[in-house]
């Protein structure tokens, strides 16, 4: 999608910079070789550039991508990934009024400004979660639509039908959303035993997780993925939360649901089949592998 020479250092804004998953995308596109933009509306950790920006105003938002901001220059791609992270944080209006008109002003003004390579963060919400009703089948994956059970998301999916219908008007546009899974840190990784005590806990979104650094590879492939048009990808790792094998916990939690296909003993049930053969990720960090050099578990602080 870039028309940038092999020696051109390509240029992307990222949104959310300074949340959890923020952090280590930029962090991953700028070793991947990308000049990235930081936007927030405080300032992340490092000494990268940075531009303050409040995405429910577009007056702010276009001209932060377009280049109209002093000692900022355009860029041709954008990572959305800012929003009020999960359901119950504030009032369901607040959630709505932030998340909402924030991705449509960064979607408009990515039309405005003709960059035409936009990826941003849908959620695995959008699947159904927290699954009090049951899923239709499992592992779930992106055939089905949508079953948004909160304004956080119901927001998410709207996003979704918002991108289908930008592509449509423009048919260069590129816009993928990543249904990331529960973003963790390997430092969050020494409390996943507790999960075994009880199945039930984390049944909310089929014990399923992303790593943030795997998400982070996540987009940087959708980034580099050549194509136009809209599209949706679950983004989780390829193992479960749990010590207990995936097909078991479908028997006792979900007994009626049908599971498609031959599950591995940890198998994730958030399929990533799709990410894999499309954009080419494979999750390449597991809690089974890190937990034990992990630091004192921090809390969990983003949904996905």
């Amino acid at each position: 999608m870039s028309t940038s020479s092999p020696d051109q250092r390509r240029r992307v804004a990222v949104t959310g910079a300074a949340g959890q998953l923020g952090r280590a995308v930029v962090r991953h596109l700028r070793e991947s070789g990308w000049d990235v933009l930081a936007l927030d509306r405080r300032t992340p950790d490092d000494d990268g550039e940075f531009l303050a920006v409040d995405l429910t105003d577009y007056g702010q938002v276009l001209p932060a991508l377009s280049g109209g901001v002093d000692e900022h220059g355009p860029v041709e791609a954008v990572v959305h990934l800012a929003a009020i992270r999960a359901p119950g944080l504030v009032p369901n209006a607040a959630t709505f009024a932030n998340n909402v008109p924030s991705t449509y002003n960064v979607f408009a003004a990515c039309r405005a400004a003709g960059i035409h390579n936009v990826v941003w963060a849908s959620s695995e919400t959008v699947l159904g979660l927290p699954f009090d009703t049951p899923p239709p089948y499992a592992p779930v994956d992106e055939e089905y639509t949508p079953r948004p059970e909160s304004t956080y998301s119901l927001g998410k999916t709207l996003e979704e039908e918002m991108a289908r219908q930008f592509c449509r008007w423009d048919p260069q546009l590129k816009m993928i959303g990543l249904r990331f899974s529960n973003v963790m840190d390997p430092e969050d990784y020494q409390r996943f035993p507790e999960f075994d005590n009880d199945p039930q806990a984390r049944k909310w979104n089929l014990w399923g997780y992303i790593d943030a650094r795997d998400g982070a590879q996540a987009v940087r492939r959708a980034l580099d993925h050549d194509a136009s048009g809209a599209d949706v990808f679950v983004i989780a790792n390829a193992d479960t939360v749990m010590s207990r094998s995936s097909a078991d916990l479908m028997a006792e939690v979900f007994p009626g649901v049908e599971v498609r296909g031959d599950l591995g003993e940890h198998e994730t049930l958030l399929s990533i089949d799709k990410a894999r053969r499309v954009l080419g990720y494979e999750p390449e960090h597991s809690w089974r592998d890190e937990r034990d050099h992990a630091g004192p578990a921090g809390p969990s602080r983003q949904q996905g």
